[in-house]
């Protein structure tokens, strides 16, 4: 029998085997240059510390551009001028480890704060954006119209401009924080997640080293009204909106559920807060359709509608869980990271309804004092179902006010004005 050729394995991985990262991270410690920043670049493999690549939503677009010629694979961002529009922290829950797992609370000022590295030719991007902007609502114009807002000529023009701070944050999760938040272990978690994404990441098995994984998701964005730095002084009133994404609605007004009139209503407690003297925040979180996709939504619509009896609160979760699989994949327990970041720790009133969101947030430690329900006007006539559905199934309620002291120094400050 002839002699067998040995055979080489070749395991694809965007990390060379045996090697330890070039840049370490320390999640959680409080000095920059002792934490290090994320490097998720391609251009030195040697220097990687994450797994996935910065802004891993777009990474295919990226790979087709660069295959198609148009980028050149070894491009370099020039972060010249890039800084953030408005400074936001550090605060103390940065150097909490398990405080904030999903996004990088470093991300927005890298370039500056770590510096150090990217003399020693480490190339890493921002994950997080700030910027300043202007938006205008149809909903804001018609508030001013009637009355239940101002045209200050500061906050909001009289066209209907309303002057904002806005960011983008791209999720940065810390597998090992991320594990315990939800009472996993971490080795679990890499399997889940390399088992589930079709093997897209084998480092998620072979690099136990690596602890920080970019996943190829949507993040989030922030519209701040007024002094972004008033956030986190818990004495200053702050109306917050936490918004998931809901393009059909949001966008082009589809009145099957009550996700555009809602955020409307959101901004316009966040501007008249602003406008007594506090801040207003509206978090808008990409995760369509309950982060079960729009795809997934639009069936949804066709089963509810086209079932025997036509669209019916009674069996409005059911035949999301007949398609799904589940009726809800959002997990906002990863939510409130966005909100230490900003370094809230109380919000005055909570432009919400919904339970799941409420409760994420206070067992992360924030105070909420008072929730705040869509008015009954603002519900379209085909999202009654949403709306009964919702109620019949404890999906959210009013809740109690938690500090009625506090509320009460806060309206003293004149919130209506």
């Amino acid at each position: 029998m002839a002699d067998k050729k040995p055979v080489n394995h070749i395991r694809l991985t965007s990390h060379p085997d045996g090697e330890a990262p070039g840049v370490a991270i320390h999640w959680g410690d409080p000095e920059p240059l002792r934490r290090g920043p994320v490097v998720a670049t391609l251009g030195d493999p040697s220097k990687r510390n994450a797994i996935g690549t910065h802004s891993g939503a777009y990474a295919i677009y990226r790979a087709l551009a660069v295959s198609a010629g148009k980028l050149p694979p070894d491009h370099r961002a020039d972060l010249t001028h890039t800084s953030p529009a408005a400074q936001i922290g550090p605060h103390p829950s940065w150097s909490d480890a398990s405080r904030i797992v999903s996004l990088d609370p470093w991300g927005a000022i890298a370039p500056q704060v770590f510096r150090a590295f990217l003399e020693q030719d480490v190339d890493f991007r921002p994950t997080i954006a700030v910027t300043r902007a202007h938006i205008n609502l149809p909903e804001v114009r018609d508030a001013i119209a009637a009355g239940r807002l101002k045209a200050d000529g500061d906050l909001v023009a009289p066209n209907g401009d309303i002057k904002v701070v806005k960011a983008a944050v791209e999720p940065v999760w810390y597998l090992p924080g991320i594990a315990k938040r939800f009472e996993l272990t971490e080795s679990a978690l890499r399997r889940g997640l390399f088992e589930h994404t079709g093997g897209m990441f084998p480092e998620l098995i072979t690099r136990p080293d690596l602890h920080v994984f970019l996943p190829p998701i949507g993040g989030l964005s922030l519209y701040v009204f007024g002094d972004i730095e008033s956030l986190a002084d818990r004495d200053v009133p702050l109306a917050v909106r936490v918004h998931d994404e809901c393009n059909g609605s949001d966008v082009f007004g589809s009145d099957i559920c009550t996700c555009r009139p809602y955020l409307a209503h959101g901004i316009e407690e966040c501007v008249r807060t602003a406008q007594g003297g506090g801040a207003g925040l509206i978090v808008y979180l990409r995760k369509e359709g309950r982060a079960l996709g729009e795809v997934t939504k639009f069936l949804v619509y066709n089963a509810r509608k086209r079932q025997e009896g036509g669209d019916q609160a009674a069996t409005y979760f059911q035949r999301t869980e007949c398609v799904a699989g589940v009726q809800d994949m959002r997990f906002q327990e990863l939510m409130p990271d966005v909100l230490h970041w900003l370094g809230i720790t109380r919000i005055h009133r909570f432009v919400s309804m919904s339970d799941m969101k409420h409760d994420a947030i206070t067992r992360s430690g924030i105070e909420i004092l008072e929730r705040v329900p869509i008015p009954d006007e603002l519900i379209p006539a085909d999202a009654k179902v949403e709306m009964e559905a919702k109620k019949a199934a404890g999906y959210f309620t009013r809740g109690p006010v938690a500090d009625a002291d506090a509320l009460t120094r806060v309206k003293g400050r004149d919130l209506d004005a």
